[in-house]
């Protein structure tokens, strides 16, 4: 994503002029004011520069030799109407430049005239052009075909992931797939299943952390009719039912101590036996499980198996957090825009500079997640309540308490946005207990319920 603050040092500044004194001198003032300035010395040389894809920014004289400025803006706007073009006139030339500009000029600026007037100008042009290329660059991005759009970019970490899952598809060895909530476990678990020679079997998947301890052991391992009060008939469990294909568990670190033991049983033997049955049943299944926490550290593990852990670890699939991989999140927004306007029937928005700056300066917290659900308010047009960048002025006025206070709210306006108001899910993204976030929620007068979203 282009920082708007760095634009003018990317963006092209093409000053024409015949005289070379005066190309030249307004190059250099250029160059100091931080622009990448190109002296050309006719209408010509510039045509002959600025191309279809031409990203920057034309300032020209309208008194040349052979074609005038007046003219080549019109070439420059049937090329491109977006290419920003500032036109400098003598006052004999005031009635033409703004002609130019009722066409669709920039701006014109009469002579003689300030570098800081022509800096000031080029600021803005250089910004609006650097947002029209960003607007562009997204909407290719999005046109592009896409899959298991969370694992997309270009970040090495998420390239040696890509190749290790290739790698591992169709090796029959358990896999530990650590990553913080919102990264993409569960895409990294679908796509070592499909890429591999069980793709044409179950996937099953099972959230260990969203299942009451009392049914877990009935869900993973099935049971008899009569096993237990209202067990009326038999069923099969999700370890059975994915036999031949790929058993995925979710939040493996929230699995109950009883449920542990059982799974490394099954993992040790590829046998299971339901509850109230004392047949073994064999199962040829690949286990994905994932975690947020480091199993490894027994600061993190608490009361999870270790002997479980080391079963489980034979190969660890770690997935970058946004924060680490900042380059891929226009790539990855452009896909879930894209997917977002077709879910929802709209065109896909051209981007304003709020959403820009949001997508620059945001820290995703809630990773991949939290993307898709800005994407599709994005889509939907609802960013009124995205933070904006912080004004400076305000900021130094506030004192200390009042801007930790609001940066405080903002994370956790953006948790509970990301997390659709869930409260676990947020209480999670932010790491505080349940008791901490309601007295914060009604210090800041933050509303849990307006942040849910029905399906």
């Amino acid at each position: 994503m282009t920082d708007p603050d760095s634009a003018k040092a990317m963006i092209e500044v093409a000053f024409v002029d015949d005289d070379p004194d005066l190309r030249d001198a307004n190059a250099q003032a250029l160059r100091l004011a931080g622009f990448a300035a190109v002296p050309l010395a006719s209408a010509q040389a510039a045509l002959e520069r600025i191309g279809e894809d031409y990203a920057g920014v034309v300032v020209t004289d309208v008194r040349m030799p052979g074609m005038d400025g007046i003219a080549l803006f019109r070439r420059l706007r049937a090329l491109d109407a977006d290419i920003p073009v500032v036109v400098i006139s003598g006052h004999a030339d005031i009635a033409m430049a703004v002609g130019a500009m009722t066409e669709g000029a920039y701006d014109f600026i009469a002579k003689p005239y300030s570098t800081d007037r022509l800096v000031e100008t080029l600021r803005r042009a250089v910004e609006k052009r650097a947002l029209v290329i960003e607007n562009r660059r997204l909407r290719a991005l999005a046109a592009a075909p896409g899959d298991d759009t969370a694992l997309l970019g270009e970040a090495p970490a998420i390239i040696r992931l890509r190749q290790t899952i290739r790698d591992l598809a169709d090796i029959d060895v358990d896999v530990l797939v650590l990553g913080e909530t919102g990264t993409g476990k569960e895409v990294v678990a679908n796509l070592l299943h499909r890429q591999g020679r069980r793709r044409d079997k179950p996937f099953v998947a099972l959230n260990c952390g969203a299942l009451p301890e009392s049914v877990i052991e009935s869900e993973l391992f099935g049971y008899e009719a009569g096993a237990f009060t209202g067990a009326q008939k038999k069923r099969i469990g999700r370890i059975e039912h994915s036999s031949g294909g790929t058993l995925f568990l979710d939040e493996l670190e929230s699995m109950p101590p009883a449920a542990q033991v059982k799974l490394l049983r099954v993992l040790e033997g590829r046998e299971i036996t339901p509850l109230g049955s004392n047949d073994l049943r064999r199962v040829d299944l690949r286990v994905v499980a994932a975690t947020k926490l480091d199993l490894g550290d027994p600061a993190q593990r608490g009361d999870f198996r270790e002997d479980l852990y080391y079963r489980l670890n034979v190969v660890t699939l770690r997935i970058p957090p946004l924060r680490e991989r900042r380059r891929d999140v226009p790539l990855l927004f452009a896909q879930f825009l894209a997917r977002a306007a077709r879910k929802y029937g709209r065109e896909v928005p051209m981007l304003d500079r709020s959403v820009e700056r949001h997508l620059v300066e945001n820290a995703w917290t809630g990773n991949v997640r939290e993307l898709v659900h800005f994407a599709e308010r994005v889509a939907l047009g609802v960013t009124a309540d995205t933070p904006a960048a912080p004004v400076q002025d305000d900021v130094a006025a506030a004192s200390l308490p009042e801007r930790l206070n609001a940066i405080e709210a903002n994370l956790i306006r953006e948790a509970l946005e990301a997390n659709r108001g869930d409260v676990r899910a947020t209480l999670e993204m932010l790491g505080i207990p349940r008791k901490t976030f309601y007295d914060k929620l009604v210090r800041h007068g933050i509303d849990r319920a307006s942040y849910v979203v029905t399906e």
